[in-house]
């Protein structure tokens, strides 16, 4: 065996099945739900992309607690600050016991499920339990990321994994990797050389999946993950009652003065397509964009809305056109932000914030208005964002509108050029899961040889 595959095979993680047969029917969940949650406690160490409404944290929580049932431990659920309390919220809506808020070890008292923030998780001992759950689990995505490495590292021990999120980013396959490697089933870097290849011609996405390993690799990620866009992604179950309602996507294309702010001569200012000349251009037509918001939020005033902004002085030059509003910062302390965040969903009103704050997890489908102060080139903040309320469950059309300065065109473009990307990538998802999730019906043990196989060195035992 060379060296190069010897380090290979070192990188390769251990995966033992863990799993155990339980029978989640009489729970609450859906037969859908139900399903998933079986097939996912029988693997052990699993991940469930399921779309925004289909009841994510309702299958979690089951699945910790049987978890917590079946090995006597306690189960740590990790989440976004802005979830957390929503999941308390959830587990309390559909009488599920068992479920607390913590802030340290100090908090956790035997067996059950434990809910803490992302950023209280150096507070607590991973060995203390049998099972951990990540729900937004995309906070893997970043493959040098520091709390991706130290999530991984962490509960590499822990026999029972779950990870969940809505449908991974387009063409990001690293973040498949991420889960991957945090379940203990291969490697992101094992991954990578076994289906893919270096193009070396693509600055943005170096990273390009084999043609003729697509279906090979689809059928790999079935094998320890399950992507529903709807009930009938899991077997043969009814999508009544799942359909989604209008989405209305409004893009408003505010006029600015183009002459000014040119320091090369050139007549007519026309930003490129980097990162700063972007930031400075929407730095310029921060006032006229937050105008635009505030007459658009007018011509409806008995809705609630969405204002989601990417910066600082965005948000700052809309909560000054707008006055009365929930301000929600990332300098407000945990308290101050979970509070601004379900006072609107209480109350209503006019909520501004950022999608890094509150564009995962949480359900906003009382309300069904959004506006973008201006765009950035992160599809997946938009999709997230835009999916707050366009969900299942939800009753009314939605409006997204989208407010811009004609200087800011390019990143408009870039975003619908990522969408057909990730509807792409959903479709080739949905279909290889589908297909592993019918074989599981039938009762078919999990066994890696309904995947193609893998040689020696690379395969995972």
């Amino acid at each position: 065996m060379s060296d190069y595959s010897t380090f290979l095979e070192r990188k390769i993680r251990s995966h033992i099945p863990a799993g155990f047969d339980t029978d989640c029917s009489g729970l609450g969940l859906f037969p859908f739900q139900a399903a998933t949650v079986e097939w996912a406690l029988r693997l052990g160490r699993a991940a469930i992309f399921a779309d925004t409404g289909l009841g994510k944290t309702f299958m979690q929580l089951v699945w910790a607690l049987k978890v917590a049932d079946h090995t006597g431990r306690p189960v740590i659920l990790l989440a976004p600050l802005a979830v957390v309390r929503q999941t308390e919220r959830e587990a309390s809506k559909f009488n599920i016991g068992g479920v607390r808020v913590v802030e340290s070890m100090d908090d956790v008292n035997g067996p059950g499920v434990y809910v803490i923030n992302y950023d209280s998780m150096h507070k607590i001992d991973a060995g203390a339990f049998g099972g951990v759950v990540l729900d937004e689990s995309s906070i893997l995505k970043n493959v040098q990321g520091r709390t991706r490495n130290r999530l991984i590292d962490m509960f590499s021990a822990t026999p029972y994994r779950l990870a969940c999120t809505a449908t991974p980013s387009p063409n990001d396959h690293t973040e498949l990797g991420n889960h991957s490697e945090f379940l203990g089933v291969m490697d992101e870097s094992i991954m990578r050389a076994r289906w893919f290849i270096n193009d070396l011609g693509d600055t943005v996405q170096p990273w390009r999946l084999k043609r003729h390993a697509e279906d090979d690799f689809w059928r790999w990620v079935a094998s320890w993950a399950r992507c529903i866009g709807k009930p009938s992604d899991m077997g043969n179950y009814s999508d009544e009652g799942y359909n989604l309602p209008g989405l209305d996507i409004i893009r408003h294309s505010v006029g600015v003065d183009i002459a000014e702010g040119r320091a090369d001569g050139m007549l007519f200012r026309v930003p490129d397509l980097s990162a700063t000349a972007i930031h400075n251009e929407k730095r310029r037509t921060a006032s006229e964009r937050a105008a635009k918001v505030a007459d658009i939020i007018a011509i409806q005033p008995g809705e609630s809305w969405a204002v989601w902004a990417d910066t600082d002085y965005d948000q700052d030059a809309v909560v000054e056109v707008l006055g009365d509003c929930i301000d929600v910062r990332g300098s407000d302390s945990p308290r101050d932000k979970a509070d601004g965040l379900l006072r609107f969903v209480d109350d209503g009103g006019v909520i501004v914030t950022k999608p890094k704050i509150a564009g995962m997890g949480l359900n906003w489908q009382h309300a069904a208005r959004m506006v973008f102060v201006g765009g950035s080139y992160s599809y997946e903040a938009f999709y997230q964002t835009v999916r707050r309320m366009y969900r299942f469950g939800q009753t009314r059309n939605v409006e997204a509108h989208v407010v811009m300065a004609s200087t800011e065109m390019a990143m408009w473009h870039a975003i619908h050029r990522k969408s057909a990307q990730h509807e792409q990538m959903k479709t080739k998802m949905y279909a290889a899961s589908r297909k592993a999730a019918l074989r599981f019906s039938n009762r078919d043990a999990y066994n890696p040889q309904h995947v193609a196989p893998i040689p020696a060195w690379l395969h995972t035992h």
